[in-house]
């Protein structure tokens, strides 16, 4: 069995423990706009449809805990959690972060130097176990109408340099990973997986995303 295999089973034997002892699985969101779901109704986000989904298949999972809002960068995101200061009793925890960071033309410096904070503060968050953490990829929004005046390869080629870093990163701390942009790109011959304001993603691709990370976790 290969370490992400590992990584796996003990991410399952953990939220399925927390399950027992607990009745259900905490679950905090943190992120912007991608995860507050801009544009679309709260019940339509991904972390509301994920919940949704692993109840289906009879996970017992709390409603999530969000803590996103649009335009944050890693720095917005940082100050809010400090802010908020949530307890480290959650058993899953996501983190989705970084397109204000490049749309913003903050240096690159700053999210190598954030990110790695917001990853770390994400496992603490999570009872200090990595294996309860996962990462998603920044969705290309090259492809979005609202980008249709703007330069489409500096958007494209910014963000692999960020998806590149969090990716490494969330390897180094044995953080689970999940690429979306690839899916986000399906928006590029199907407008319906755009929200109304030419931008965000729709519910419809929330329910992709959804669908590629239920299938990992439950595996």
């Amino acid at each position: 069995m290969g370490k992400g295999s590992l990584v796996l089973v003990f991410f399952l034997f953990g939220t399925l423990c927390a399950s027992a002892q607990n009745d259900s699985i905490a679950f905090l969101a943190l992120g912007d706009s991608y995860t507050a779901a801009t544009s679309e109704l709260k019940v339509n986000s991904w972390p509301v449809q994920l919940v949704t989904q692993l109840r289906k298949k009879k996970v017992s999972i709390k409603s999530p805990d969000i803590i996103a809002q649009p335009g944050w960068t890693t720095t917005n995101l940082l100050t809010a959690i400090n802010k908020e200061n949530p307890e480290p009793k959650y058993n899953l925890v996501s983190l989705l972060i970084g397109v204000n960071n490049q749309y913003k033309g903050k240096d690159m410096e700053l999210f190598e130097k954030e990110f790695p904070e917001l990853l770390q503060t994400a496992i603490t968050l999570a009872q200090g176990k990595p294996e309860n953490v996962f990462v998603l990829s920044i969705p290309d929004w090259s492809v979005t109408p609202f980008a249709r005046l703007r330069d489409k390869g500096k958007i494209v080629k910014e963000l692999k340099l960020y998806n590149t870093l969090i990716e490494a990163e969330a390897k180094k701390m044995n953080v689970r990973y999940f690429d979306i942009t690839q899916i986000s790109r399906n928006a590029s011959v199907n407008p319906s997986l755009i929200a109304s304001d030419s931008l965000h993603p729709s519910k419809k691709m929330y329910r992709l995303w959804v669908k590629k990370i239920s299938k990992k976790l439950l595996k």
